[in-house]
């Protein structure tokens, strides 16, 4: 169950429905060129499709950075940068407090003289209705992509891409607010195997 902003904005997800999406998402990322070791840059508001794309990544051998979504364009431009990532993918605003935040217009502004990154992935949000417009809510750029209308053109189903025990799986970094942001890399295996161990001993399952 997830809840917005708003106390009446929820979605119900099944796991089969999440599951379905995370490939669908995940086949967009192939066919915008993400392969297995690239770094993905995810500067994105709290809707379902942030841990989708986190899924997504994992399932393909990507490496995740998820960068928070109130941090400002020079913060994110440092990590995209030291991350050596080629692909960012966002939303055209986020919400937070009834205010709209510029997540897009905070990209443009992170990576406008980095021509290292090839592709901004754009979720875009539609209030009140699940269709997309024909035409982009928001100011395309020569990088950008409509993610939605990606995404939903992509089969279901995408096969995981099998990786070693210590392939790096996501990058985390710290707030920077004592120097240069570090990035922090998590394995594969490892994470797997302490998030496994944490969920049987705090749920006794």
């Amino acid at each position: 169950i997830w809840e917005g902003d708003e106390p009446s904005d929820v979605k119900r997800i099944t796991f089969d429905t999440l599951q379905q999406k995370v490939c669908q998402i995940a086949n967009a990322l192939k066919k915008v060129g993400v392969k297995k070791g690239d770094v993905v840059t995810l500067y994105m508001p709290m809707i379902p499709e942030l841990s989708m794309t986190m899924l997504a990544c994992a399932r393909l051998g990507a490496v995740h950075s998820v960068v928070f979504a109130g941090f400002s364009a020079e913060a994110l431009h440092l990590r995209i940068v030291d991350a050596e990532s080629k692909f960012v993918v966002t939303a055209t605003y986020g919400k937070r407090g009834g205010k709209n935040i510029p997540l897009k217009d905070i990209v443009n502004k992170a990576i406008q003289n980095d021509d290292h990154v090839e592709k901004v992935l754009v979720f875009e949000r539609i209030e009140d209705t699940d269709e997309i417009p024909e035409t982009p809510t928001f100011d395309m750029k020569e990088r950008d992509v409509r993610m939605d209308q990606v995404v939903r053109t992509q089969r279901p189903y995408c096969p995981i891409e099998i990786v070693d025990a210590e392939d790096n799986l996501f990058i985390l970094y710290t707030s920077g607010s004592t120097g240069q942001p570090k990035g922090l890399v998590h394995t594969s295996g490892g994470y797997s195997v302490y998030a496994a161990f944490t969920t049987k001993t705090t749920f006794d399952d």
